[in-house]
């Protein structure tokens, strides 16, 4: 426990307060009597060595004064009866005859101690909400100030950072550069009728760096430049947002030129009524005055917006047009060249050693963004500490970006020697397939070792950065994520569990083909279904049917078509080249570990795939006749091998090289 924290916090002062008020009432209700027994009290009205006596009504309380002070209680002492004994004590004082006599009183009610249990629970109330306000708010100072902006000022002596500090997003450092010249010399653009953009803003995947963009705009231009996050401006009170927003607008206009950059905008920003507040929800208020404060700019006022967000489909549209954000930068993952260059800059400062190429390290990871490739090199750091190393080299770069892709290696999992032939064969299988492919990338690593969920994994990159797929490369796709499965059924005839994460990835790959990019003669060049999204709740929920039955049976069928001619394709190339697979699996089991010379070596003599027909439309004719398809590339593929559930079975297991397939229930001949 925090002693410290507890006596500078309130609750010291709540227990002081509690106290003086304990002290103070007891000693004004402090009288100087010593109190008795009922039966000691009896006894000194028997004995007569009472002068007076005071009965008061109500308490049943008796106040007698000795004719001779007591060594024990003194001169003056009283004791309570209960009421059935009330009879007893009368009886008993007019037996004593007091010499003063006795009174009779009926009490009066303090007025301090009435207006004390008023006051009280009023004050202890009180100082319940100013903690919670308190807490809230931020501090003390700002209870209260609700409406007040909370928006960050960069100070002049906090690091700048400046455009050489950002790397890999070449095309939004050219626009911002215009907003940088826009703020320090904004006469020229008006002299030949230019208007100053208002809002600008930057949209892109997690770790792209549009956060940095814009420090680094506030540190180029050297102005003042409030910082805040969307969630900042929504409190539970309502109103709250759009007073935080006009506030802050006012303090930027009184210090213009500025920049403010909202982070987040999203959630703030998000389409109007769609929300179960419908137009009372205090982030439609607060969305409501972001828009008429973005309007209200005064033209020759050289205040600028700059906000970021992940999701610019779920934006109001009336807060991306044109006169509120008259720009929209997309900040995708680097290509190879910036990658290299991010690599450098968060370099600096680092012990690289002699052999280390950052070139090489930007060909390992393609779909990389700014932040993995710092975390990349931020994990080869701790790598290199942790082994007691002096510089960084090419094992704790290699050892780092498994670790990003995949996870930390689980050196505690000890897997069965059985388990071990499984993950070996179900691995070679995926990169032997990969390998007599046509159109697949390179196989770089392959490896039995846990990290992460995964039993192991075979890496698979490209040589270089891609931005579109065809269909070839899909069908190889498939057809890669099928041989670990395949590679099951071939040799030991009990296929595992390992496999789920990989049909999972196949059958979803194939139902793009088939429902988006148009790639089923069957169905034709048509999109089935659309995304159902909740903009309240700010994801997707899930497809959204808008076809029949009898089509969405089409689609079905077509996508077991396309999982079967991938089977069927691992099938034909794990046979012809067996005695690789079983060279790779003995390899495997050997180092656990194969980089990519050692698997180069072993492929030497594979087998390939032949070519497959030319795939026609519907209307047969050719695809070459048709515009290509652009399909948005991810990361690049990792297969986690036994991601799901791992070998749950315990089967004897033995290599068997016989290749005859077993029957399969309803068998469909695959289609070219």
């Amino acid at each position: 426990m925090n002693f410290k924290k507890i006596l500078r916090g309130p609750l010291l002062y709540i227990l002081l307060a509690v106290v003086a008020v304990w002290v103070g009432s007891s000693l004004i209700t402090a009288s100087g009597f010593k109190e008795v027994s009922t039966q000691e009290g009896l006894e000194f009205l028997a004995d007569g060595d009472v002068s007076a006596v005071k009965i008061v009504d109500g308490e049943n309380r008796v106040d007698l004064t000795l004719t001779e002070a007591d060594a024990e209680y003194g001169s003056q002492v009283r004791f309570y009866y209960v009421t059935p004994r009330g009879e007893d004590v009368i009886a008993a004082v007019d037996a004593a005859a007091p010499a003063e006599g006795f009174t009779d009183e009926v009490p009066q009610s303090n007025w301090f101690l009435s207006m004390l249990g008023i006051l009280l629970p009023l004050l202890l109330i009180g100082i319940f909400f100013w903690i919670m306000l308190s807490s809230m708010q931020g501090g003390g100072s700002r209870v209260m100030q609700f409406g007040k902006s909370k928006a960050k000022l960069v100070s002049k002596e906090s690091p700048k950072v400046t455009f050489e500090d950002v790397a890999g997003a070449e095309e939004a450092i050219e626009e911002l550069h215009e907003i940088k010249e826009f703020l320090k010399e904004p006469a020229k653009f008006q002299a030949v009728g230019a208007r100053i953009p208002k809002g600008v803003l930057l949209y892109g995947p997690p770790g792209t760096g549009k956060t940095l963009l814009a420090r680094a705009v506030a540190g180029e231009a050297g102005v003042p430049f409030y910082s805040i996050s969307g969630s900042d401006f929504v409190e539970m009170f309502v109103g709250v947002g759009a007073s935080r927003v006009r506030d802050l607008f006012e303090q930027a206009k009184q210090n213009a030129p500025a920049i403010i950059f909202v982070d987040e905008i999203d959630a703030v920003g998000r389409h109007r009524g769609a929300g179960m507040g419908g137009g009372h929800d205090e982030r439609e208020q607060t969305l409501n005055q972001l828009l008429v404060e973005m309007d209200g700019f005064d033209p020759k006022t050289n205040v600028i917006l700059i906000a970021a967000t992940n999701r610019p489909d779920i934006l109001d549209p009336a807060l991306l047009r044109p006169g509120r954000f008259d720009r929209q930068i997309g900040v995708d993952a680097p290509d190879l060249n910036g990658r290299r260059r991010i690599l450098e800059v968060h370099g600096k400062g680092k012990p690289l050693a002699k052999g280390v190429d950052l070139e090489v390290v930007a060909r390992k990871t393609p779909g990389f963004t700014g932040a993995d490739l710092a975390n990349v090199l931020n994990e080869a750091a701790l790598l290199t500490a942790r082994s007691n190393a002096q510089l960084i080299d090419n094992r704790a770069l290699d050892e780092a970006i498994d670790r990003v892709i995949a996870g930390p290696q689980r050196r505690t999992r000890v897997m069965k020697d059985k388990e071990k032939l499984i993950t070996a064969y179900h691995e070679g299988g995926h990169a032997l397939a990969a390998a007599a492919m046509n159109y697949t990338d390179p196989v770089t690593k392959i490896t039995i070792l846990p990290r992460g969920r995964a039993l192991g994994y075979t890496m698979v990159l490209p040589l270089e950065d891609k931005y579109s797929v065809t269909r070839n490369e899909l069908l190889d796709q498939l057809t890669y994520a099928m041989g670990g499965r395949v590679a099951e059924e071939i040799v030991f005839h009990d296929p595992s569990t390992g496999a789920s994460n990989d049909i999972e990835k196949a059958t979803s790959t194939a139902r793009k083909m088939v429902t988006e990019y148009g790639m089923s003669a069957n169905v034709g060049a048509v999109k089935l279904g659309q995304a159902q999204g909740e903009v309240f709740l700010g994801r997707d929920m899930g497809h959204q049917r808008d076809y029949s039955e009898r089509i969405a049976e089409e689609v079905d069928a077509e996508v077991r078509a396309l999982i079967e001619q991938a089977h069927d394709e691992a099938w034909k190339v794990l046979n012809e080249n067996r005695d690789i697979l079983d060279k790779l699996a003995a390899e495997l089991l050997e180092h656990e570990t194969l980089d990519h010379n050692q698997i180069a070596e072993i492929f030497t003599d594979v087998t390939k795939l032949p070519e497959r027909p030319l795939w026609l439309s519907s209307d047969q004719r050719p695809v070459s006749d048709r515009p290509p398809i652009a399909i948005p590339v991810a990361k690049a593929p990792i297969d986690a091998g036994a991601v799901d559930g791992g070998i749950d079975s315990d089967p004897e297991v033995a290599a068997s090289k016989e290749s005859t397939r077993p029957a399969r229930s309803n068998p469909r001949p695959a289609t070219a």
